[in-house]
Protein backbone atom coordinates (compact mmCIF):
# COMPACT_ATOMS: atom_id res chain seq x y z
CA UNK A 1 0.00 0.00 0.00
CA UNK A 2 1.41 3.42 -0.96
CA UNK A 3 1.66 6.22 1.68
CA UNK A 4 0.15 9.49 0.46
CA UNK A 5 2.78 12.59 1.12
CA UNK A 6 1.21 14.98 2.89
CA UNK A 7 1.32 18.51 2.09
CA UNK A 8 3.13 21.12 5.12
CA UNK A 9 2.72 24.99 5.30
CA UNK A 10 4.77 26.83 3.12
CA UNK A 11 5.10 28.98 6.37
CA UNK A 12 5.45 26.63 9.59
CA UNK A 13 5.68 23.23 7.59
CA UNK A 14 3.02 22.51 9.86
CA UNK A 15 0.84 19.05 8.25
CA UNK A 16 -1.36 20.65 6.17
CA UNK A 17 -5.50 19.71 6.55
CA UNK A 18 -8.38 20.20 3.96
CA UNK A 19 -8.30 20.88 0.39
CA UNK A 20 -5.78 19.32 -1.59
CA UNK A 21 -4.22 22.57 -2.91
CA UNK A 22 -3.78 24.07 0.42
CA UNK A 23 -0.20 25.71 0.87
CA UNK A 24 -0.71 27.46 4.23
CA UNK A 25 -2.35 26.57 7.58
CA UNK A 26 -4.35 29.97 8.43
CA UNK A 27 -4.12 33.03 6.71
CA UNK A 28 -1.07 34.56 9.45
CA UNK A 29 1.18 32.05 8.01
CA UNK A 30 0.15 33.19 4.53
CA UNK A 31 0.58 36.64 5.59
CA UNK A 32 4.34 35.92 6.86
CA UNK A 33 5.69 33.89 4.11
CA UNK A 34 4.33 36.39 1.50
CA UNK A 35 6.06 39.49 3.63
CA UNK A 36 9.16 37.43 3.85
CA UNK A 37 9.26 37.13 0.07
CA UNK A 38 8.56 40.83 -0.31
CA UNK A 39 11.24 42.01 2.36
CA UNK A 40 14.31 41.98 0.37
CA UNK A 41 12.45 44.21 -2.35
CA UNK A 42 10.88 46.09 0.00
CA UNK A 43 13.99 47.17 1.81
CA UNK A 44 15.73 48.13 -1.46
CA UNK A 45 12.85 50.21 -2.55
CA UNK A 46 12.42 51.53 0.78
CA UNK A 47 15.89 52.62 0.92
CA UNK A 48 16.35 54.48 -2.52
CA UNK A 49 13.03 56.29 -1.65
CA UNK A 50 14.65 57.72 1.46
CA UNK A 51 17.53 58.90 -0.30
CA UNK A 52 15.38 60.61 -2.73
CA UNK A 53 13.48 62.37 0.22
CA UNK A 54 16.71 63.02 1.89
CA UNK A 55 18.05 64.49 -1.47
CA UNK A 56 14.86 66.80 -1.88
CA UNK A 57 15.09 67.92 1.94
CA UNK A 58 18.89 69.11 1.52
CA UNK A 59 17.83 70.64 -1.98
CA UNK A 60 14.48 72.77 -0.52
CA UNK A 61 16.44 73.53 2.81
CA UNK A 62 19.36 75.22 0.33
CA UNK A 63 16.10 77.73 -0.98
CA UNK A 64 14.03 80.12 1.15
CA UNK A 65 10.35 80.60 0.16
CA UNK A 66 10.92 83.92 -1.35
CA UNK A 67 14.40 82.72 -3.78
CA UNK A 68 13.82 80.75 -6.74
CA UNK A 69 17.10 79.45 -7.49
CA UNK A 70 20.52 79.86 -5.08
CA UNK A 71 24.42 78.57 -6.43
CA UNK A 72 25.88 76.48 -4.23
CA UNK A 73 29.10 73.91 -4.19
CA UNK A 74 29.62 70.25 -4.78
CA UNK A 75 31.01 70.08 -1.54
CA UNK A 76 28.41 71.84 0.27
CA UNK A 77 26.17 69.29 -0.90
CA UNK A 78 28.27 66.11 -0.19
CA UNK A 79 28.60 67.57 3.53
CA UNK A 80 24.49 67.71 3.81
CA UNK A 81 24.96 64.23 2.76
CA UNK A 82 23.68 64.65 -0.72
CA UNK A 83 23.71 61.58 -3.31
CA UNK A 84 24.34 62.80 -6.76
CA UNK A 85 23.53 59.53 -8.41
CA UNK A 86 19.94 59.38 -6.58
CA UNK A 87 17.30 61.35 -8.84
CA UNK A 88 13.81 61.06 -10.02
CA UNK A 89 14.47 63.23 -13.31
CA UNK A 90 15.83 65.23 -15.15
CA UNK A 91 14.99 67.76 -17.97
CA UNK A 92 16.46 69.73 -20.90
CA UNK A 93 16.12 72.93 -21.36
CA UNK A 94 16.06 74.52 -24.88
CA UNK A 95 19.99 75.59 -24.23
CA UNK A 96 20.48 71.95 -23.82
CA UNK A 97 21.06 72.24 -20.21
CA UNK A 98 20.07 68.51 -18.12
CA UNK A 99 18.56 69.77 -14.62
CA UNK A 100 18.42 66.47 -12.83
CA UNK A 101 15.45 66.70 -10.00
CA UNK A 102 14.24 64.81 -6.77
CA UNK A 103 10.87 65.27 -7.29
CA UNK A 104 10.36 69.37 -7.72
CA UNK A 105 13.71 70.30 -6.56
CA UNK A 106 16.69 69.95 -9.01
CA UNK A 107 19.99 71.44 -9.70
CA UNK A 108 22.17 72.21 -13.02
CA UNK A 109 25.70 71.05 -12.55
CA UNK A 110 27.93 74.08 -13.83
CA UNK A 111 31.13 74.94 -13.84
CA UNK A 112 34.06 74.12 -11.28
CA UNK A 113 31.97 72.24 -9.29
CA UNK A 114 29.49 74.36 -8.55
CA UNK A 115 25.33 73.63 -9.07
CA UNK A 116 22.46 76.00 -9.69
CA UNK A 117 19.73 74.70 -7.10
CA UNK A 118 16.41 75.17 -8.65
CA UNK A 119 12.54 74.88 -7.76
CA UNK A 120 10.28 73.47 -10.71
CA UNK A 121 7.33 76.01 -10.97
CA UNK A 122 4.09 74.59 -10.73
CA UNK A 123 1.69 74.36 -13.91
Amino acid sequence: MAETLKKQCLACNKVLQGRTDKKFCNDYCRNIYNNQLKTVTNSIVRNINNTLIKNRRILEGLLDKETEMIKTTKERLIQKGFQFKYITHSYINKKGNTYFFCYEYGYLPLENDWYLIVKRKEE
